[in-house]
This record gives structure tokens, C-alpha cells and sequence, in this order.
């Protein structure tokens, strides 16, 4: 009878420790939980408008208006700027502006990297909205080459 206790002793465990499993998993939830919000990269809010729908709330007077073209020359607002001294001169523009919208117009040529150099400095700058556009006279090229 004594015999019998001491041989249920010597078996094995065969019996899974859940608990620190289930506290492993609960760390690593709220670890990943925590650092979520963090994991969404910010961006720029981008408006974007087809060439000829160009009807808005404010007049165009309002809004600074950057042209880019596929040479490398920028304008603000129909003055020469250099692409170094965009910053300067978008900020100049914006101080003026009401609406403290920037509306870019580049060419299907310009480089993507242009474009959102631009878009950066015009938001540093202190952008409220940003507008991409379309060369008007590029888009209807092809449309107007497609039809012969």
C-alpha cells in the first residue's frame, strides 16, 4: 500500500503550463498595441482636381499657383524662381494668400522627386491645402494627337 503513492511521484509530467504562455501572448499584445499608432507613416494630403474642373469657393487671386516645368524651371505665381529658393518665395506667397491653398502644375515629364520637394516645401512653408494639376496644354496633346 505504501508502495503506491510514491510511484505517482516518480511519473513524468505530461501536464502543458499554459500560464506563461498566456502571459507571454498578453505582453506582446499590448506591445504591439502600443506601438501601432506610431507604425502609420505620416503623408501629405494631396487635393486632387482634373485640368479642366478648375470652379472653386475662392478666385484664383487667392491661391499661390507653382508651375513646374519638365526643363527644371519653377514659377510662383508667375514669377522665375530657382528650385533652391522655392521655399523662401512660397512662403512670401503664402503670407499674402487668404486661402493659404498652393495649387502645383507640373508636366507629365517632370520628375516624381520635383514634385514633392515642392509639395514639402510648400507645406513647411505653411500650406493649409495642397493641389495637384496637369499641364493643360500636355493633357489635350495626346487626346488631340489620338483623334487624327
Amino acid at each position: 500500500m505504501g508502495a503506491a503513492p510514491s510511484q505517482k511521484s516518480d511519473e513524468p509530467i505530461t501536464d502543458i503550463n499554459v500560464t506563461p504562455l498566456v502571459d507571454v501572448s498578453l505582453v506582446l499584445v499590448i506591445i504591439f498595441m502600443a506601438i501601432a499608432p506610431f507604425a502609420i507613416q505620416a503623408g501629405i494630403k494631396v487635393l486632387e482636381s482634373r485640368a479642366k474642373a478648375s470652379v472653386g469657393k475662392v478666385s484664383a487671386d487667392d491661391n499661390v499657383n507653382v508651375r513646374l516645368t519638365k526643363d527644371g524651371q519653377a514659377t510662383v505665381n508667375g514669377k522665375t524662381v530657382e528650385l533652391s529658393q522655392i521655399f523662401k518665395a512660397l512662403s512670401e506667397a503664402l503670407f499674402a494668400s487668404k486661402d493659404k491653398m498652393v495649387i502645383i502644375t507640373a508636366d507629365d515629364e517632370n520628375k516624381v522627386g520635383q514634385v514633392v520637394g515642392v509639395l514639402d516645401s510648400a507645406k513647411q512653408a505653411g500650406a493649409a491645402k495642397l493641389a495637384l494639376m496637369r499641364n493643360a496644354a500636355a493633357a489635350a496633346a495626346p487626346t488631340g494627337a489620338g483623334g487624327k
